[in-house]
């Protein structure tokens, strides 16, 4: 006899556990405690196993009957519901957040030992927190599927962020080849996605190139009256033309000024291979003023409200638009564009330039990068660019600083 509602509701417990019967297999197992479980009894490769389909009242007759109905469906296709079950049970462990947040924990180890930047990892932490978890985290990892990850993108591209898109593709593509070694899935499905994503907008970093703008640039930073620190960051960073992270976050430790010479450690830079910048006359003027108001701390440019801590990344932008340069005109990125651009015009050799710029690929720097390479001309060419400087602020000049071979 089938069973019914009014019968399932009506069964009690008993000293030992009774079965009442439903039909193809599945039964009601009541409990010497009163606890009602749903079974479904079958067989599979000549062996009799069950399965559970839930517990009463949380699983009603009806639902208990689709359940039984789907497990009989996969053993019509030659599935054991069973190892079905397990399966599944154990993707759901490997969801895409959880091998995700195990990847991230493997790079904390190249960050401790300076092979990886901390902000790097935090970029990615943020990417996969805010744009991808929401969408797929909770998907097991070998469920989803290309045109999945592509909509998600999409809604990032959507936002107007092309070069946000790629960069979580990036970060999911290393999470897919993370699960790959794991033997979670067999291939990476971002590779599916090549040429799908829109290419990002070129973010040109502004910079002055004409001389006697820059001159009107460096007499407006002389009468910078925002801050002491700040003033002589943005004369710095023209000296320097290093990108603006590397200066804001400068230590003192790595300042010889005897031997007039800073010294950028590897993780600190870019391409996480070590800088050395030669340091000008007027550049050690400057570092010696810059010893009295923060000489006792870290960072060369501390911040005023926490000296523990540098200059925050908009200081210097905010400085330049203080001193009405807007952002389409000058950034302080842009300064390495305005350095870059009329050392060439000045005739210094672009080997030298492009080495003081810390320009290079990964594999070129890894394989042939000596951070002292061209060391004299670059020195040289320093002391120049700092003079021509001094010669664009009090009168324009632009032909003193000419290549001069050392």
């Amino acid at each position: 006899m089938l069973l019914t509602s009014r019968i399932v509701r009506a069964a009690r417990p008993r000293e030992r556990r009774y079965v009442l019967a439903d039909e193809h297999g599945m039964s009601l197992h009541v409990m010497p405690r009163g606890s009602k479980w749903w079974r479904f009894r079958y067989r599979f490769q000549h062996a009799e196993r069950m399965i559970s389909l839930g517990v009463y009242p949380g699983v009603n007759l009806a639902t208990a009957r689709l359940l039984h109905a789907d497990a009989r469906g996969l053993l019509a296709r030659a599935i054991d519901p069973s190892a079905d079950r397990k399966e599944k049970r154990a993707a759901s462990v490997h969801t895409f957040e959880v091998v995700a947040r195990q990847w991230l924990k493997l790079l904390q180890p190249r960050v401790a030992k300076g092979q990886l930047a901390a902000d790097t990892v935090k970029d990615a932490t943020r990417i996969l927190e805010r744009d991808i978890f929401p969408a797929l985290g909770t998907r097991p990892v070998s469920d989803i599927k290309a045109h999945e990850l592509l909509m998600v993108l999409k809604q990032i591209e959507l936002k107007g962020l092309r070069y946000t898109a790629r960069r979580a593709k990036q970060r999911c593509s290393r999470v897919f080849r993370h699960a790959i070694g794991l033997g979670y899935i067999e291939r990476d499905i971002t590779e599916d996605l090549r040429g799908l994503l829109e290419p990002p907008h070129v973010r040109h970093r502004p910079g002055i190139t004409d001389p006697a703008r820059l001159g009107e640039l460096l007499r407006a930073i002389d009468g910078y009256t925002g801050g002491e620190v700040i003033g002589i960051a943005l004369k710095l960073a023209l000296l320097f033309f290093v990108r603006p992270g590397e200066l804001r976050k400068a230590r003192w430790r790595q300042f010889d000024l005897p031997a007039a010479q800073w010294r950028i450690p590897a993780e600190c830079m870019k391409a996480r291979v070590q800088h050395l910048v030669p340091l000008s006359r007027q550049a050690l003027e400057l570092l010696l003023k810059l010893r009295t108001i923060s000489g006792d701390g870290e960072y060369v440019f501390p911040l005023l409200r926490d000296p523990a801590r540098p200059l925050h990344g908009a200081a210097l932008s905010g400085a330049l638009r203080s001193l009405r340069f807007d952002s389409t005109e000058v950034t302080p990125h842009g300064f390495r564009a305005t350095a870059c651009t009329l050392l060439n015009e000045l005739g210094w050799r672009s080997e030298a330039i492009e080495r003081q710029m810390a320009h290079g690929t990964a594999n070129d720097v890894r394989r042939h990068y000596n951070y002292a390479q061209h060391l004299p001309e670059r020195r040289v060419m320093m002391q120049a660019w700092a003079d021509y400087l001094d010669g664009l602020r009090t009168s324009g000049l632009t032909g003193k600083a000419r290549s001069r071979q050392p």
